[in-house]
């Protein structure tokens, strides 16, 4: 069976998290979807935001964890199927400045708590990142690291809230060019990573068969 620290040290898991669940990815839709509303809603809608996404990414995390070994999936076929999603994830970040913009997002619900959850699924927590954390803690087979995982988790959460919090300052003059920049390096630096564990898992799925 894989270890994850074969594969992945801290510094590359908290890298794989901060693209698929950090600030890069939700600064730009957060500032779309409040644009029209004062800043002390805006500070109520991304605490909240913080709140609902910490907790579902922690529970979709243990719940998948939980249901991958009732059902017995071999680790190198979740791998697999993790390093599909994040190529694809990151060709997309690579490429999306090819893309024809965005149609303007609807309006927020009224409700703070609904715009709340209105801005969490999908814009902050997303499918292919509980992947990603499904994969992390289903390749550490140790208590601590598992644990250090999770502090990661939570604190790219907590730049999610600072970049919530400053959307608009963040997304003005050179800083947006930056970002963008930024997000395409983190985009392509994913494709490899995607590639070295895909190339992986087909290996540890062949080690699997010749036993």
């Amino acid at each position: 069976m894989l270890e994850t620290n074969s594969l992945l040290g801290l510094s590359g898991i908290f890298t794989l998290m901060f693209v698929m669940l950090g600030p890069l990815k939700i600064v730009g839709p957060f500032a779309r979807l409040t644009h029209e509303v004062d800043e002390k809603t805006l500070r109520g809608i991304a605490l909240r935001t913080f709140c609902i996404a910490t907790i579902a990414a922690i529970l979709g995390t243990l719940i998948g964890h939980l249901l991958l070994r009732n059902w017995e999936i071999p680790v190198p076929a979740l791998l697999l199927t993790g390093g599909l999603i994040f190529f694809v994830v990151g060709m997309r970040m690579v490429l999306e400045q090819y893309q024809p913009s965005h149609a303007p997002p609807a309006e927020l619900p009224q409700s703070p708590m609904a715009a709340a959850m209105r801005v969490t699924f999908p814009t902050v927590v997303t499918p292919y990142g509980i992947a990603a954390l499904i994969v992390l803690v289903a390749n550490s087979h140790d208590t601590r690291r598992t644990l250090v995982i999770l502090a990661m988790l939570l604190g790219v959460m907590l730049l999610n809230l600072l970049a919530m919090l400053y959307a608009r300052r963040l997304l003005g003059g050179a800083m947006a060019m930056v970002l963008e920049v930024l997000g395409a390096v983190l985009g392509v630096l994913q494709v490899a990573l995607a590639v070295s564990i895909i190339f992986v898992a087909l290996r540890e799925m062949g080690a699997l068969h010749a036993r």
